[in-house]
């Protein structure tokens, strides 16, 4: 006699690209692996992409499918967020959400765009999204502490830990400023403030340094979840795999 019962459903894989600071790069990285995974055959949607005016990543949402935005209407302002509903109808294989730490307009389905992701991967859909390190709670007194902003938009460190890929976007802080310079991240007149406040040399190598040992740390738990899965109870041993005298080596160093 068949079973009546139904196989759970898939929940979906959330893999997040973790920058340092605004322009490394996450959502050009983000949108690349989009553009990978749809030439694989993958059906891929855009639920929402923050370009910023970058010409370059305005480009690369060339050939994906981008869902319209909801229209919201907030103490007569229209806003316009990412639509759930319509995301979860069209049920896509992959969606590319950006901004994971962002805050919905008053009125919107969820008050935080990760609550969103949270509702696609329970609905099997696999998501690409996008966070910096400031944005991760458990740094935001530390990061306030650096750059003397205090960040009002955050995403509990856990939902960050439980995506099933987290990548690093890594670059150094003076290339970071040199793409400033450049008008590669903010419009022309934006351009010297923040590279005299936010984005000077001393803020973004410790927000480099910050994002660089939180993944470490990650790694860690991760090793440490899967010894205890397979009861691995003997000891590894470990090798330096990066020379002492490199610039990694020391950046790691505690």
């Amino acid at each position: 006699m068949p079973s009546t019962q139904h196989a759970e459903k898939r929940r979906g894989e959330l893999r997040i690209y973790l920058g340092a600071a605004p322009g490394v790069g996450k959502t050009f990285a983000m949108l690349g692996e989009a553009h990978r995974r749809r030439e694989r055959g993958t059906d891929v949607v855009v639920g929402l992409v923050e370009t910023h005016g970058r010409q370059k990543t305005q480009s690369l949402l060339d050939g994906l499918e981008i869902l319209s935005r909801k229209e919201i209407h907030h103490r007569g302002v229209d806003f316009t967020e990412m639509d759930v509903d319509a995301l979860l109808a069209r049920a896509p294989e992959v969606a590319i959400v950006d901004e994971l730490a962002h805050t919905n307009v008053p009125g919107s389905r969820n008050e935080k765009r990760w609550q969103d992701v949270e509702e696609l991967l329970d609905a099997g859909i696999d998501v690409l999204s996008t966070v910096n390190v400031q944005h991760l709670e458990s740094l935001n007194d530390v990061v306030e502490r650096i750059t003397g902003v205090q960040q009002r938009e955050t995403v509990p460190d856990e939902v960050v830990r439980r995506a099933e890929q987290v990548e690093l976007v890594d670059i150094t802080p003076e290339a970071l400023r040199r793409r400033l310079a450049h008008g590669n991240v903010y419009a022309a007149h934006k351009i010297d403030a923040a590279l005299g406040n936010y984005f000077r040399v001393g803020n973004l190598t410790a927000l480099r340094e910050l994002a660089l040992l939180w993944v470490a740390d990650q790694v860690d738990v991760a090793l440490q979840r899967y010894r205890h899965e397979r009861q691995i109870t003997d000891t590894w041993e470990t090798r330096e795999r990066v020379s002492p005298r490199s610039p990694a080596a020391r950046r790691v160093k505690r």
